[in-house]
């Protein structure tokens, strides 16, 4: 189950390459288009802030799974394991109740853009803020089973310390300042 889980990972951060590059040379050969040739391709302005949005809630998933997002490490450092443990609980807590809202919210406001197509692709704009299905789901499953984990005394040492950003680099440190 872990493979599989790790694959589908892995196939994200793909994934998020592919959406990075495809944008990058939109918006680049636009620049090149309209500043060379006084012309552009107006799907590549469209699509390019559809990569933008996509990119942004899929690496929000995995940014979640690898404990990347901003957290307040300097005062869970110096609680004692049980404390870190109780933290972990709450922070994950919090994150299945803000994703479920975020979910709900995005089933709310789907009919509204359902309804709406984008100018230029003629794309429903369902596609584009239904990545808020996406990104809701995840963050909740990953929480799920961290707070199962957690509870069941399934937690390794290293998950606490990847939670508390004990395990690392000084480089790793600098870059997050």
């Amino acid at each position: 189950m872990q493979k599989l889980n790790d694959l589908f990972y892995k196939f994200l951060e793909i994934l998020l390459i592919l959406l990075l590059a495809g944008m990058a040379l939109m918006v680049f050969g636009n620049v090149v288009l309209r500043y060379g040739f006084n012309q552009g391709i107006n799907v590549s302005d469209e699509m390019s802030r559809y990569f933008f949005v996509w990119l942004t809630f899929i690496g929000a998933v995995v940014a979640f799974r690898e404990h990347s997002h901003l957290g307040v490490e300097s005062l869970v450092a110096m609680l004692g394991r049980k404390g870190r443990i109780a933290c972990m609980i709450l922070t994950n807590m919090v994150i299945i109740l803000c994703s479920a809202i975020f979910f709900w919210g995005t089933w709310v406001q789907l009919p509204i853009n359902s309804s709406m197509v984008a100018p230029v692709t003629g794309l429903s704009m369902a596609w584009v803020y239904g990545i808020g299905f996406f990104t809701g789901a995840g963050c909740v499953l990953i929480s799920l089973e961290r707070l199962f984990r957690l509870l069941t005394g399934g937690v390794t040492e290293d998950e606490i310390a990847a939670f508390t950003g004990e395990n690392l680099s000084i480089e790793q440190m600098a870059e997050r300042t």
